[in-house]
């Protein structure tokens, strides 16, 4: 190597070292850290956090010189919480139709006033603890990439978002009663998927356009049309050999049949779901997201949609099927992931309307550990991230949140009582009791 090769590979290594050299070192004392691969809280563990990773777990007294110390130690620490099913560029009123509310978004509402809309709403998540978000489509053409490419240069505050672009579907997509001369409209929401071939070239289109998972409806209820089985083959087998996942829309068990037959990584909603098919998802691995909502919301709902007060029947009958079909599911071995799916206005901000998903687990008979492990570490697994986010370990994203109160005896409030939010080791949430300081 010549004089002016060292030269510059010097300046490099300078270069290098000083970046290093200015990044910030923080170490946190967790009072308990809730272990997310493990599901278990361990007590009087420190978090290393230099720059925006977890350099080490430590002892919590084992505090490194001249870094700042966040005494969390009358709290518990987790990994920031992941939401793997929203919809963040689309909002509708209660009482309103879907097919309408959507068509009038698609053509009275700018890109660009719906996306700034959106940002406000995904920044909301941040400061319930969710650091992480999948957002699911019904976000016109890909943009919840841009909003996810805004986030992630600083441009505006936000969750990590893994968006899906637009949802492939058969003809029609999920809005319904459209009439035949106005269908185009249809495409600036859906990827609608005409043959095998065509399939194929979506996914192509979206790997182009920078998704980092695929969606599709393997049913689209009201709409009778679905996506034949090897329509749905060609999708996962053209995902999977570019690395993306698939994840399928799903209500009835012969749509969520079929899509597992196809090869699917993930089936959401899964509303109707037969033992068979619950036993084939628990030998495939097959994720299930259960979008469930607790009672108290959907009664809150029901009365937003201007159904009569004493018209709530229907919502045991419905609650009570979920928990059936959420305990099977779990009795049988399929990993469950938590999502909301909450894209209705319910006079609270999208995010702490989006936790009441943890009750409705919880009102289900799900364990406390298991849900959060479902919205940490088996979430960041079915994001083929679980090295990254959902856990607090070595190189992972300094990702991490605190709550008052005790998880196991008070579930619900202390998972709704967040004091503070980290990502990406920047703070974004801080309402504790002591304040910071220097060792």
């Amino acid at each position: 190597m010549n004089k002016l090769g060292y030269l510059v590979m010097s300046l490099i290594f300078l270069f290098v070292l000083h970046g290093t050299a200015q990044q910030k070192e923080v170490f946190i004392k967790a009072g308990l850290l809730y272990d997310s691969e493990q599901n278990t809280l361990l007590k009087n563990k420190g978090i290393h956090i230099i720059g925006n990773k977890i350099q080490s777990i430590k002892d919590g007294n084992d505090i490194p010189k001249g870094v700042e110390v966040i005494d969390l130690s009358e709290y518990t620490v987790l990994p920031g919480l992941i939401d793997a099913h929203t919809h963040v560029l689309f909002s509708q009123e209660a009482s309103e139709d879907l097919a309408k509310h959507s068509m009038h978004t698609l053509t009275m509402e700018s890109d660009a006033l719906r996306t700034l809309r959106g940002a406000k709403r995904a920044k909301s998540y941040l400061f319930e603890g969710f650091t992480s978000i999948k957002d699911l489509g019904n976000s016109g053409p890909f943009l919840d990439v841009a909003l996810r490419d805004a986030i992630n240069e600083g441009t505006i505050e936000g969750p990590r978002i893994f968006a899906s672009g637009q949802i492939m579907s058969s003809t029609g997509g999920q809005i319904y009663g459209v009439p035949h001369n106005h269908q185009d409209i249809i495409n600036l929401e859906y990827r609608v998927i005409k043959n095998v071939e065509d399939a194929k070239n979506a996914v192509r289109e979206h790997l182009n356009q920078n998704v980092d998972v695929i969606k599709i409806c393997s049913d689209n209820i009201p709409n009778n049309t679905r996506l034949t089985i090897d329509e749905m083959k060609a999708i996962v087998e053209t995902a999977h050999s570019y690395g993306l996942s698939v994840t399928a829309h799903a209500i009835t068990n012969q749509s969520t049949w079929d899509a597992v037959q196809a090869g699917v990584d993930g089936i959401e909603h899964g509303v109707m779901l037969e033992d068979s098919t619950l036993v084939l998802m628990a030998k495939k691995q097959v994720y299930l997201v259960p979008t469930e909502n607790s009672r108290n919301y959907m009664i809150e709902y029901n009365k937003l949609a201007g159904n009569a007060s004493d018209d709530i029947d229907w919502i045991d009958a419905y609650l009570n099927n979920m928990k059936d079909r959420l305990t099977k599911a779990i009795n049988y071995g399929v990993p469950i992931v938590a999502g909301s799916d909450n894209y209705t206005k319910m006079a609270i901000t999208r995010g702490q309307s989006s936790k009441d998903m943890f009750r409705a687990y919880f009102e289900a008979g799900m364990k406390p550990l298991d849900i959060l492990q479902s919205t940490t570490y088996i979430s960041a697994k079915y994001l083929k991230r679980e090295d990254r986010i959902g856990v607090i370990k070595p190189n992972a994203y300094a990702d991490i949140i605190a709550v008052k109160g005790n998880l196991k005896s008070d579930f619900v409030n202390t998972v709704d009582s967040i004091v503070f939010v980290m990502k990406d080791g920047k703070i974004h949430l801080n309402s504790l009791e002591q304040n910071l300081n220097t060792n």
